[in-house]
């Protein structure tokens, strides 16, 4: 089996990109300025759009790399991996571009959309339980006993100089950088772009960003050895391995400056924003940079900045998903419980009340059931379209006006 030995260092990235002889595999992607991340975090904001990556994000470069070196020295005919969606297309793209085939292990529970995505790059997809760690057992054991190759999605040092083929670019595109930004799962890409900014810029700042709730990272950076968690719970299911290796984490001690987190809610923020003002669909894990960019824990006044978009693949249900708790955070969807003595007209009167003011009602629920409710009382439930918070305390101020005892359910 075609492998690296030992750890990675620029000589491996450079051999990597080489290997990448044209752009219908791996394409360099652009960088963007955003001024309204500019105006949020008193930066400058540099965009690196790794989502418009083929496959929609970085993954094909580590993949490629990997599965090249194994048909040049090994003549390998099949490779094996498991995923969750986006190292799944890499690999596929990878090895049907190659001319070999694949078999993808993915839990029943990766969205649709990177299941048909895999199978529309050529892969063979079988799904297997119900979260990446069983996927990746399945998929080890298809591979023992035969002669075909199983590409990890990061616990190989061919796949880390792969990725860290981006960090080359990075540098490229904006040598004055001061920080870059980018999301941790297993640790592959922030192992490898670390590593290329290592050699290249040694001053730049090289921070991490994990998911509060899959973050592993900083736990196994106190204790020297990697972490595993049982169990992990993020809409950013790019960067939910649940786990580092021992690879991943040496070149992260090694090279990189800071590790941070940011919860599901901040993550669903960065995504509305992207869309709104960059005009850009990135999944979650994607969007963790700007995400830690724009929270507290990470201050970046002053500084270049460049935040790695490294995913774009989105969902559609995870999408309408992140809209309503991102909106809900901002009030713009506001639900409100209404207690009302249940005689006709209190719902035509308090609907008044909200079209004064300009807004939407988009659904009304009559509920007569709930236990705190006297005899002949009743609640109505709204569901209220707005500009903004300033609107839904003006909307909530007049129904009490009008004599109303009004609950704000999203708060």
């Amino acid at each position: 089996m075609a492998q690296y030995s030992g750890s990675v260092d620029v000589s491996d990235i450079e051999a990597a990109r080489d290997r990448f002889d044209d752009e219908s595999v791996v394409k360099r992607t652009p960088i963007e300025r955003s001024t309204s991340l500019d105006e949020l975090t008193g930066g400058e904001v540099f965009l690196k759009m790794e989502h418009l990556q083929w496959t929609g994000s970085f993954k094909t470069r580590g993949a490629y790399n990997k599965i090249a070196q194994c048909v040049t020295e090994d003549e390998t005919e099949r490779v094996v991996a498991a995923s969750a969606g986006n190292h799944a297309q890499g690999v596929a793209l990878a090895a049907t571009n190659l001319g070999i085939d694949s078999t993808i292990v993915m839990p029943r529970t990766a969205p649709q959309a990177k299941v048909d995505a895999t199978r529309g790059y050529g892969a063979d997809v079988e799904l297997v339980g119900t979260d990446f760690r069983e996927a990746m057992d399945f998929a080890e054991d298809l591979v023992s006993g035969t002669d075909a190759e199983f590409v990890h999605a990061y616990d190989d040092p061919a796949i880390v100089a792969g990725q860290g083929t981006l960090g080359l670019e990075m540098y490229e595109d904006l040598p004055e950088v001061d920080t870059v930004v980018v999301p941790i799962g297993g640790g592959g890409l922030i192992a490898g772009i670390a590593t290329a900014f290592a050699e290249r810029s040694p001053e730049t700042r090289v921070v991490g960003v994990q998911a509060t709730d899959a973050a592993t990272v900083p736990d196994s950076l106190q204790k020297g050895t990697p972490i595993s968690l049982e169990s992990v719970n993020t809409i950013a299911d790019g960067i939910a391995t649940g786990g580092v290796s021992e690879l991943t984490l040496s070149l992260i001690e090694e090279h990189v400056d800071d590790v941070v987190t940011v919860t599901d809610g901040e993550i669903a923020r960065a995504i509305l924003l992207l869309l709104e003002r960059a005009k850009q669909v990135v999944e979650g894990a994607g969007a963790a940079s700007v995400a830690a960019i724009i929270s507290d824990e990470l201050d970046v006044e002053g500084e270049t900045v460049m935040a790695l978009l490294c995913g774009g693949n989105l969902d559609m249900t995870m999408l309408q998903t992140v809209l309503v708790h991102a909106l809900s955070d901002r009030e713009q969807l506001l639900r409100l419980r209404v207690r009302i003595d249940d005689q006709s007209g209190k719902m035509e009167e308090i609907s008044g009340v909200i079209a004064d003011h300009n807004a939407n009602i988009q659904t009304v629920r009559h509920d007569r059931s709930a236990p705190e409710l006297d005899v002949g009382e009743a609640h109505l439930d709204f569901q209220i379209e707005t500009s903004g918070a300033g609107q839904a305390r003006a909307i909530i101020r007049s129904i009490r006006d009008h004599g109303y005892e009004v609950t704000h359910v999203n708060a």
